[in-house]
């Protein structure tokens, strides 16, 4: 069981030494949950997830591991005893889970529009795609999109023409869902597309995840925010200031606890160590994956394809 899809062969693939590679992948979102049972059955019926696997440690903290077909989307950490998600500090804006047509994005706001634990937070056109928004039981932001065609994309000097507009999602529903993907849309695959964070500061976000970590902008012009990619995406994560300006280091609270991608290649990890090394950032290099915090605390793990969930567990 793996946490993301078979990666193209990189046997004779140039690693770009200043930037992430175009074939990275987001992987599963680790959330601390204060109430596992709660959580996990909100994921379970709100975003149509299924259990993959779970693991008890020493102490009785439990992980547990939800997605779709054999693709992990999120990992909940059960932390009872910790202090509830701060909007007002560095961490989580949202997950983001994207669906390859509008008829499974259309099942899945569904059912996480009919879910009495949903909160729901609005919708939004952004040109390359079409997003409804959530916020789960914890305070945990979610977004579940479409991407519009790539070949529909408006680029100008190397960033991408993105928007916030209105859509009706009765409008929506009416004219996107199916039978099929409204009887049952864990059926539809999916994946975790970007995830977008809350910091303190979005130049000191663009010289981590930027800089260093090798993302490049895609959107750098939008007040108080700052939106990167890799491979010509519109955007693999996004950082903003918007609830968070001036926001300190992380406190222990639930939410988010790592933001987890997919590099093709042990020499992709090569390039970042070295990019790490060079800015005096410290980091964990198990040999199959690079553990390292961003500025304000928030750790983020890039490893080799073919993660099990059993490892997905041990992080």
């Amino acid at each position: 069981m793996t946490s993301s899809p078979a990666q193209p062969s990189t046997a004779s693939r140039p690693v770009d030494e200043r930037h992430l590679s175009a074939d990275l992948a987001m992987d599963a979102v680790t959330l601390r949950v204060g109430d596992l049972e709660l959580m996990s059955s909100y994921y379970e019926n709100a975003l149509a997830l299924a259990p993959l696997e779970e693991q008890a440690r020493v102490g009785g903290e439990v992980h547990r591991v939800l997605g779709r077909g054999d693709v992990p989307f999120v990992r909940l950490v059960a932390t009872p005893g910790l202090p509830g998600v701060d909007r007002a500090q560095a961490g989580l804006f949202h997950t983001a889970f994207l669906f390859e047509d509008q008829a499974s994005l259309a099942g899945t706001v569904l059912r996480a529009a009919q879910d009495p634990r949903s909160r729901f937070a609005g919708t939004g056109d952004h040109l390359v795609s079409e997003a409804f928004y959530f916020t789960d039981p914890e305070g945990n932001g979610i977004e579940l999109y479409w991407d519009r065609p790539r070949d529909t994309w408006q680029w100008s000097n190397g960033q991408v023409a993105m928007d916030t507009l209105y859509i009706d999602p009765n409008a929506y529903l009416t004219e996107h869902l199916t039978e099929d993907a409204s009887t049952d849309p864990g059926m539809r695959p999916g994946i975790v597309g970007h995830v977008h964070l809350q910091v303190g500061d979005v130049d000191a976000a663009r010289r981590f995840y930027v800089d260093t970590l090798g993302f490049e902008t895609t959107v750098g012009s939008h007040p108080g925010a700052l939106f990167a990619a890799a491979g010509g995406y519109h955007h693999h994560v996004a950082m903003n200031t918007w609830n968070s300006r001036g926001a300190g280091p992380r406190a222990a609270t639930l939410g988010l606890a790592d933001v987890a991608i997919t590099l093709p290649a042990r020499e992709d990890l090569d390039a970042l160590t070295a990019r790490l090394s060079a800015a005096g950032i410290s980091y964990a290099d198990s040999g199959r994956s690079v553990a390292v915090q961003d500025p304000w605390g928030t750790p983020v793990t890039l490893s080799l394809p073919g993660t099990s969930t059993e490892e997905l567990l041990t992080r």
